[in-house]
């Protein structure tokens, strides 16, 4: 018999998803289980899952304009990408990854979930052809290699969306003669959720 490894979610978080609250759940099995099982996840994060994964990317979601176009470049397992396109369904996601592993996890994920607002793009982000209302990306790179690869995908007044750690202010610094060249408008560093480590952004504006 499977025995599901899904934690408890934390009190209050299905206020953060609303009526999409079935399908964070159902995510969270998935990625408890089929995520382990195939390498998405490591199985040392499941008794965090909620705290460190689902709720740090779903607390950033009021930041997306309505009826936005979306990239989360190195999607991964779908994290922001798909906690953001569960808990906002007016917003148009494509979720970018070179890796056809992940790529495969993703789209039984996306059909699972009946995700009609999701696609997804087996590319690198410097391969991806895609200009985006917002562009964001978890984990993946220092903020001046994670900028050089995304910024071509932000439209005009567009905004990049770096979800970091602690590192963000000296990340910023050391960007800072990059940002310059590549004409980024507007640097700030934004904290968002009531959770015991709020989710550091760090925001890019064309």
């Amino acid at each position: 018999m499977s025995v599901s490894r899904e934690t408890e979610p934390p009190e209050g978080s299905a206020d953060l998803f609303g009526d999409a609250w079935p399908q964070a759940q159902r995510y969270a099995e998935l990625l408890s289980t089929w995520g382990v099982d195939r390498g998405m996840i490591g199985p040392r994060e499941v008794p965090r899952l909620w705290e460190r994964h689902l709720l740090n990317c779903v607390v950033v979601t009021p930041r997306l304009p309505q009826g936005s176009t979306v990239a989360d470049v190195g999607t991964g397992a779908g994290l922001p990408g798909v906690v953001w396109a569960i808990a906002r369904p007016d917003i148009r996601m494509t979720l970018v990854e070179p890796l056809l592993r992940r790529v495969s996890f993703l789209e039984e994920v996306v059909a699972d979930l009946g995700l009609t607002n999701v696609e997804i793009a087996r590319s690198r982000a410097e391969d991806h052809p895609g200009r985006y209302d917002v562009v964001t990306a978890r984990a993946v790179a220092a903020l001046d290699k994670l900028t050089t690869w995304c910024w071509p995908l932000v439209a005009p007044g567009g905004v990049l969306l770096a979800m970091k750690g602690r590192s963000a202010p000296d990340e910023v610094e050391a960007a800072r003669p990059l940002l310059g060249r590549l004409g980024v408008t507007d640097v700030r560093i934004e904290s968002y959720g009531d959770l015991a480590v709020p989710t550091t952004v760090v925001e890019l504006t064309r």
